[in-house]
This record gives structure tokens, C-alpha cells and sequence, in this order.
């Protein structure tokens, strides 16, 4: 299955819909193939995908992977799994209301189920998936740094947190000689919402990347991970409308730079914009279902845009 010649990719594999809408044949394709084609970073969370899930609770997303890894032995060595606490409804109907959170306890409880679906004795890089303001930060730091110091955890990261959380955060890590908060994850893609929207999928208020998360990610050498950065197909399929929150002038002009781009050099929007995250320094997470989706995606990895093809996008006429 891997090809140790392959150059590594940057991009991760987003399993969030495996064991729900995608079946587990096709979820071990993805992945057989993920791997193949040089992929390291595997996205996954404890409450994927409670929405979906005829229990309503979350876990089946981690169950395929424990069972792809026990599948396949050797993968273990190429791959690094990433998960995420806080967001698991309590009760199926609670979320989210009524979610697991992050405090001590059930970060606790929340890691040790992730171990035992996942099959693992070791999380790469555990994400705190929501902020929860119930609970102090420093108590959740508390809680990181006993998973982090015994080896339990490699690194950990925080999904749809506000920038001065994650500095409180890091912060007291430094205090207690602890490993701090170092990766972002949030919604990110070429296209801009019009002010005060989220886009389709977004529930947290600091679930999009903004300009003061970027600055403050590249001055504290924090790595940014971006979801939905193809607007779930909808840059190359037609049967796919951009959503609504997407509608104005200022996308009319990003579109068509993005279509000149993308035409010159015979490719799809979509790759253009993964290329351009990866120019940017953003590692785009993969949601596709199908293996020709993840092939073109993965493509986008060797594409190098030039100076002038990315100013054009950033500052679109």
C-alpha cells in the first residue's frame, strides 16, 4: 500500500464523514490511496458524525480508521492521526447545548475513548474542537499538559477559538513548561462571506479564518489547517451553487481571476485554490467521497503558482 518513495504530501485527509454518508469500502479506498499518494495527516474527531449517525452520538468516524489501521499494519508508521474533543453531544438531541465541553474530566474521558475506537496508544495532534467558556483555559491547559507530558499526545491544537484564547492558552503552557497550543483549525477557502454571515456548516463565531487569526498565527509559528476550503465541490461543479453568503461584488471579481487563472493553465478552480492556500502557508483538509475527487485535490500539491498569478489573487481588480 505505501510508496516510501512518494514525496510527502501537505495536505490531510478529512475523515469526518467516514462510517456515516461514506460506507467503510469506500472509506478504506480513500485511504489506501491517501497513503499511496504520499499522505501523512489523517483528520478525525470524537463526535464525527453525531449529525448523520443513527445513534445521534459520534464515533464512527473513528471506529473505520481503528479498523483500516488494524487492516493494515504497516500504516501506522506513514500515518499521523489527528482528533478532536469537546463537541460530542451528551445525549443524542443535546448539541449543542449539551456537549462533552473541555474540562479536565472530560477531556480525560473523551481522549481515552478516542484511544480504544482508534486502536492507538498515541494521538498525534488532539484539537480542542470548540471553545467552551464554562471552563477556565487554564484548567483545559491543565488537562493538555498531563496528556502531552506522559506521552499520551504528541501536540495539540484548537479548532473555532478566538485568537486571545489561544494566547491565554499558550501562555500558561509556557507557565507550566508545557507544550503549547501550535495549530489553527478553521473554515477557510479563496472566497469571502459578506460581513456578519458564516458559511453553510459553520456554527462557531470564531469558526473563520480572519485576517487577526492569520497575523497571529504566522507571528507565533502556528500552523493553520483549513475545512471546507472547496466549498464541498462547488468551485468545479455546476450542480453545486456557491452559497448564498458568498454573494457579492467582491466574488464576481475573485471568481474571475480564479477562471483566468485556472483556464490558462487548463486546471480546475478548485485545484487553483488549494494551491494557493498551500502558497500561503494553509494546509487544506480533504473531504471528497469519491477517489477521482481525492486524486485532482491531490494534484493541486505539485502545482506552483507564480508571483504574478498570486497577487493577482489576493488582490483581485
Amino acid at each position: 500500500m505505501t510508496n516510501r518513495n512518494t514525496p510527502a504530501s501537505p495536505l490531510v485527509l478529512g475523515a469526518m464523514s467516514f462510517g456515516t454518508l461514506v460506507d467503510e469500502e469506500t472509506s478504506f479506498a480513500l485511504l489506501d490511496r491517501f497513503v499511496d499518494r504520499g499522505g501523512i495527516w489523517i483528520d478525525t474527531a470524537d463526535c464525527y458524525s453525531f449529525w448523520t449517525s443513527e445513534t445521534g452520538q459520534g464515533g464512527a468516524s473513528e471506529e473505520v480508521l481503528g479498523r483500516w489501521l488494524a487492516a493494515r499494519p504497516d500504516a501506522r508508521a506513514h500515518v499521523r492521526i489527528s482528533t478532536k474533543v469537546g463537541a460530542e453531544p451528551l445525549w443524542p438531541g443535546s448539541w449543542p447545548e449539551h456537549r462533552a465541553g473541555l474540562s479536565p474530566r472530560a477531556i480525560h474521558a473523551a481522549v481515552e475513548g478516542s484511544l480504544e475506537r482508534l486502536g492507538v496508544d498515541r494521538i498525534d495532534l488532539l484539537w480542542l474542537h470548540q471553545e467552551d467558556r464554562t471552563v477556565a483555559i487554564e484548567d483545559t491547559v491543565d488537562a493538555l499538559a498531563a496528556l502531552t507530558v506522559d506521552g499520551t499526545v504528541g501536540r495539540v491544537g484548537a479548532s473555532n477559538h478566538p485568537a486571545w484564547r489561544i494566547e491565554r492558552a499558550r501562555a500558561h503552557a509556557r507557565k507550566i513548561g508545557s507544550v503549547p497550543l501550535d495549530a489553527f483549525q478553521l473554515n477557510s477557502t479563496y472566497l469571502r462571506t459578506r460581513p456578519g454571515t458564516l458559511p453553510p456548516g459553520v456554527a462557531h463565531p470564531f469558526g473563520v479564518l480572519s485576517d487577526e487569526q492569520r497575523d497571529f498565527a504566522r507571528a507565533n509559528g502556528i500552523e493553520i489547517w483549513a475545512y471546507t476550503p472547496l466549498l464541498s465541490g462547488a468551485y468545479d461543479n455546476p450542480a453545486k451553487p456557491v452559497p448564498e453568503v458568498y454573494d457579492h461584488p467582491g466574488t464576481a471579481r475573485r471568481l474571475a481571476v480564479l477562471a483566468e487563472i485556472a483556464a490558462a493553465r487548463d486546471l480546475g478552480r478548485g485545484q487553483i485554490v488549494l494551491a494557493w492556500q498551500l502558497a500561503r502557508g494553509i494546509r487544506p483538509i480533504l473531504g471528497g467521497s469519491k477517489l477521482d475527487q481525492l486524486d485532482v485535490a491531490m494534484d493541486a500539491a505539485s502545482i506552483s503558482l507564480s508571483v504574478e498569478e498570486i497577487t493577482l489573487l489576493d488582490e483581485p481588480a
